[in-house]
């Protein structure tokens, strides 16, 4: 076959699968479809595909596919921190600043420490570190990756429990937004590059002459057009990132964040959010299952992703609970906002990505978090409904 044509039947196989096992099995309880599309596409990458059926997976996935896939999925996952930048609003953050930044620091803080403390374990065994990564920027990205909230996938998690536009849900939002601007700060700390560093200054340095002309732009123009232009911001700054050694993602999500979310119809940013999971997002996870490995063995990588998993899950619950402790909230409230803001899912797989690119963690470590990523995701859910079922009846 051409290359185009093992491309559309690797594509079907992709958008198809997962969402039969979805469908059929119906696990959107405890299970959401993204969760479903990040597990197939570990199990089509050379971990599981690969090693059962290797003459399978070679066909269906060539250099020449696999380039196609990335070329898409890059695009994809730009979009979608784009869309995780717009939904910042620290207007409301400043507004409600005494428990916004208790909360937020707290819920940050707690899982990074035990994040940390788990990954320095983890570290001290061989084949984690990667071959351009230091052990502190090893430990600092571990760490984080378990402090992080999925903040597009949580605004879909909240929408199908009918909160996310109620005042628990928008709390939450500001909560993630805050935590979410110290990720990526963290993310820029990590990718400090010291023989690039004069890029990354004059990045630095101009970007906020930037931000206020294509704010300035913004504000006077309206409709599509601000749709036009935010593509074309999101596509420049995520160059000008990449080129001063930031990583396009970082570009990514600043185009978002300095533009205003009211200056885009809500309904037509939550469908556009809907339809890219529907159409483009599974390619970005089937991609990111074909970069999972098991080279030191199944058991050292799930001991990891499990050691990984409770130190985010403990320590989010637990910083939560604290800030909960402190603002006097409701019996029951700290848990559902702990349970939601330790959703990982896209984000921290992104984050783990752009650890991976810049050879800082191996296959090995990014497995293990890729791994944690789904178990926190598919815990979300349920502890959820089950936490607003017993607010409820309070």
């Amino acid at each position: 076959m051409t290359i185009t044509e093992t491309f559309l039947l690797a594509l079907a196989l992709v958008m198809g699968l997962p969402w039969l096992v979805w469908r059929l099995l119906r696990t959107d309880n405890w299970m959401p479809l993204v969760v479903v599309q990040i597990v197939a596409g570990v199990l089509l990458g050379p971990g599981v595909l690969g090693a059962a059926l290797p003459q399978v997976h070679d066909f269906l996935f060539p250099p020449g596919v696999i380039a196609a896939l990335n070329g898409i999925a890059w695009w994809a996952v730009m979009i979608f921190v784009w869309l995780a930048g717009i939904e910042l609003d620290l207007h409301q953050a400043w507004v409600a600043r005494r428990e916004t930044w208790t909360t937020a620091g707290l819920a940050l803080v707690t899982p990074l420490v035990l994040g940390a403390l788990a990954a320095a374990l983890i570290l001290t065994q061989p084949g984690w570190i990667g071959a351009k990564g230091q052990h502190w920027q090893a430990l600092l990205g571990m760490g984080m990756a378990c402090a992080v909230t999925a903040l597009p996938i949580l605004v879909l998690l909240m929408d199908r429990l009918a909160i996310l536009r109620q005042p628990l849900g928008q709390r939450v939002l500001r909560y993630a937004s805050l935590d979410d601007i110290a990720i990526w700060g963290v993310l820029a700390l990590i990718l400090l590059d010291w023989e690039r560093v004069e890029r990354q200054a004059g990045f630095l340095l101009l970007f906020p002459f930037v931000a206020w002309g294509l704010r300035a732009v913004m504000r006077r123009i309206g409709g599509r057009d601000r749709l036009y232009l935010g593509m074309l911001s999101l596509a420049l700054l995520g160059f000008a990132a990449d080129w001063a050694g930031l990583h396009f993602m970082v570009g990514a999500f600043l185009a978002g964040a300095i533009l205003d979310k009211q200056w885009f119809d809500e309904a037509q940013m939550d469908m556009l959010r809907d339809h890219m999971l529907l159409t483009v997002m599974p390619v970005f996870f089937l991609s990111t299952g074909l970069r999972t490995q098991w080279d030191m063995g199944g058991f050292e990588v799930i001991g990891g992703a499990l050691l990984l998993l409770a130190a985010a899950v403990v320590g989010k619950l637990a910083g939560v609970a604290l800030a909960g402790r402190l603002l006097g909230w409701p019996k029951g409230e700290a848990g559902v906002i702990g349970w939601l803001l330790q959703t990982k899912a896209l984000i921290m797989i992104i984050f783990a990505n752009i650890l991976l690119d810049r050879q800082i963690i191996t296959g090995t470590s990014f497995t293990a978090l890729l791994l944690m990523a789904i178990g926190s995701t598919m815990l979300t859910m349920p502890m959820v409904r089950r936490g607003l079922a017993e607010l409820t009846q309070r």
